[in-house]
């Protein structure tokens, strides 16, 4: 067969190549910011709740005051879990990784949904209700079920964020608690095209049920690249341990070629706003519990880092969203594996709204079907096909 160089391969991520159009959220990254159908992250994460975002992501506008009462009791109403569920839950091992139990969880929610099977536009808008409920309680049941203590309903009476924190720790928590989670599901709720999103919508393009499409974002979320950058940026702050120690870690490495966690963004050309609102919240938390050289370490290092980078790159760096939301989930008792779940059980909110986008919103002639091109780079010549020899002349 005759050799030829070999083509150059593409691995371009998708960067800065559109694929579809959105009204759910826009990043604009040289302007540090965020925004959800025209609202800025600021204010949203300061003033509204977590019910009210969800409304916002999925019906386009914020509720009234009549409409928030009506559809925190549609939200309040979906949050058990069949015991079925439960009951497999609890034939995992304990060392199961949360986001497969979370992933695993979806396609059985499916099995007991009785709109699975229907693909009008209010069946999956009341399944995506469903899924924005339940993926809080399926968490907080596991952690329990990890923890051999007995898994906790639902109450009625408390808030999304609120019923979380006591599902997960078995206690009704602290007003300052609830503020601080409930902004960070805010927060979290959304991010234009990201993989995760991009996974969801791309399920949903082929047509798939919601839950399969959920179930992919989940999965992709799971991996290293995506979901859990706060997870290694808490490893990285006990890794230090103590301010002092900030300057030759920073040194450390920047020489070895080494990454600091949480700094840097794919879209952000600034301060990702969200980090700048996290990182007062990992302070005040820190502060409370008696732990503030967490954000202490975080905020030494974001100094030296940046001014490191800078010296040493002539650019600047930037924190991101899992910079300070470390310190943050570690104040509140959270456990480190616990932080990307977290993540999920907020971004369930946007991956409803871009499957009910994708599937029924937009031009009406858009294609079906996610269906990208791509370039063959393999080690053949031409157009010739090999001729095939019997397996003895191999």
């Amino acid at each position: 067969m005759e050799e030829c160089a070999p083509k150059p391969i593409k691995d371009t991520g998708l960067r800065n190549v559109v694929i579809a159009s959105t009204k759910i959220s826009n990043v604009i990254g040289d302007q540090g910011k965020l925004i959800y159908r025209g609202y800025s992250i600021g204010d949203l994460a300061e003033f509204a709740a977590f019910e009210e975002v969800v409304h916002l992501l999925l019906y386009e506008k914020l509720p009234s005051k009549s409409e928030l009462p009506d559809f925190k009791t549609r939200l309040t109403k979906e949050r058990e879990i069949p015991p079925a569920v439960i009951d497999a839950m609890r034939t995992r091992p304990a060392s199961s990784l949360p986001m497969d139990i979370l992933q695993a969880a979806v396609p059985m929610l499916a099995n007991h949904d009785p709109d699975v099977e229907t693909d009008a536009p209010d069946a999956v808008e009341r399944m995506g209700l469903r899924l924005t409920a339940k993926l809080a309680t399926v968490l907080a049941a596991w952690q329990r079920i990890k923890e051999g203590k007995a898994v906790l309903d639902p109450l009625d009476d408390l808030d999304h964020a609120a019923n979380f924190l006591y599902m997960f720790f078995g206690e009704k928590p602290s007003q300052e608690a609830v503020r601080f989670f409930d902004a960070c599901l805010v927060m979290h709720a959304e991010h234009s095209f990201n993989a995760s999103t991009f996974a969801a919508r791309g399920v949903a393009s082929t047509r798939a049920h919601i839950y399969a499409a959920v179930a992919g974002a989940i999965g992709s979320l799971s991996g290293a690249l995506h979901g859990g950058a706060n997870t290694r940026v808490m490893k990285m702050l006990m890794e230090i341990g103590d301010v002092k120690n900030v300057s030759s870690y920073v040194t450390r490495q920047l020489d070895s070629g080494g990454k600091i966690m949480g700094l840097g963004h794919a879209v952000y050309d600034t301060d990702d706003p969200r980090a700048l609102i996290l990182a007062p919240m990992s302070r005040q938390m820190g502060e409370k519990v008696g732990e503030p050289h967490w954000y202490e370490i975080s905020r030494e290092l974001e100094i030296q880092a940046k001014a490191a980078f800078k010296e040493r790159k002539g650019k600047e760096i930037f924190a991101n969203v899992d910079f300070y939301s470390a310190s943050l989930y570690h104040a509140m008792g959270f456990p480190m594996e616990i932080f990307t779940p977290i993540f999920a059980i907020s971004r369930v909110a946007g991956w409803v709204a871009h499957v009910l986008e994708e599937q029924f919103g937009g031009a009406a002639d858009k294609p079906m079907l996610y269906r990208p091109e791509s370039e063959y780079v393999g080690d053949y010549c031409g157009p010739e096909e090999c001729s095939w020899e019997p397996i003895e002349k191999r």
